[in-house]
């Protein structure tokens, strides 16, 4: 999970992104929040993610 998400003090301010992006850990926890799916999320939010990197982000540490 390391390798999939960086933190950054120039991008977000510092907030937890996920690499190669400039897409927050929170924002994607957020939309998993509202109950949709990783497609969902790809398709009508984010479509440069795959399902790794969400689910990899929605894993606890």
């Amino acid at each position: 999970m390391i390798d999939r998400i960086v933190v950054n003090p120039k991008v977000h301010f510092g907030k937890p992104c996920i690499v190669g992006t400039r897409i927050t850990v929170q924002n994607v926890l957020e939309l998993l929040d509202e109950d949709l799916s990783f497609d969902q999320i790809i398709q009508d939010y984010y479509p440069n993610l795959t399902v790794e990197d969400i689910h990899l982000t929605a894993i606890p540490a």
